[in-house]
C-alpha cells in the first residue's frame, strides 16, 4: 500500500464528514475528491511543519472556502432550494417498530444542522472542527490560520449562539428512556 493510499483510507471519511457539515451533503463528495487530489499532488512537498491531519484539514477548509465563494456554488444552492421536495421517506412508518424515535432523531439532527448552518462561517468552522471532528484548539488554530485566543473566543461565541438559537427554535425534552429529544417550535 502506498503512503497516499494509507492516508486516503484514514482521512477520507473524516474529511468527507467535515465537508458535509461545512458545505452540503451534495457538494461534499466532489470537494473531498478535490482535497485528496491536492493532497496527492502535494504530498512530496509536505514539509511536516504541522501534523499531517492539520495539513489535510487546512486543504479541506480552503477548498470549501473557494467553493463557497464561487458564483457557481451560489447558483447551485439556489437551484437546490427550488428542487427540494419532501420525500415520503421523511415521514414515519407507524408499522415499523421504533420508527417514531428514528423520525424524531432525524428531525432533531436536521434542526441542529439547520442552526449550525445559520452560524457565520467564522463560528461554524471552529465549532465543526471542535465538536464534530474532535480536534483540539491548537490544531484548529493552525488549520484556520488563527491564533489560539481567537479560536477560544470563536468557539465560545459559536456555542453561545447555538445554545440561544436552540432555545428559540426548539423545545428540548427527555423521552421515556431519558434520551434528549427536540421538537421544532
Amino acid at each position: 500500500m502506498t503512503q497516499f493510499e494509507s492516508i486516503y483510507l484514514e482521512y477520507q471519511p473524516k474529511i468527507l464528514r467535515y465537508l458535509t457539515n461545512l458545505t452540503s451533503e451534495q457538494d461534499a463528495p466532489d470537494l473531498a475528491q478535490t482535497v485528496f487530489l491536492k493532497v496527492s499532488r502535494s504530498l512530496d512537498s509536505f514539509r511536516g511543519d504541522s501534523s499531517l491531519s492539520t495539513w489535510i484539514y487546512r486543504i479541506a477548509t480552503n477548498t470549501a472556502h473557494d467553493h463557497a465563494s464561487s458564483a457557481m456554488a451560489q447558483q447551485k444552492a439556489s437551484e437546490q432550494l427550488l428542487d427540494d421536495e419532501v420525500a415520503i421517506e421523511d415521514f414515519p412508518d407507524h408499522d415499523m417498530e421504533g420508527s417514531d424515535a428514528q423520525y424524531i432523531r432525524r428531525e432533531m439532527n436536521a434542526c441542529i444542522r439547520g442552526i449550525v448552518d445559520q452560524l457565520p462561517e467564522k463560528y461554524r468552522a471552529p465549532l465543526l472542527l471542535s465538536e464534530f471532528e474532535e480536534l483540539g484548539n491548537a490544531e484548529i488554530a493552525e488549520i484556520l490560520s488563527l491564533n489560539l485566543d481567537t479560536v477560544k473566543i470563536r468557539l465560545h461565541r459559536a456555542r453561545t449562539r447555538l445554545r440561544k438559537a436552540m432555545q428559540c427554535q426548539c423545545n428540548l425534552y427527555h423521552d421515556d428512556r431519558s434520551q434528549l429529544m427536540c421538537d421544532r417550535k
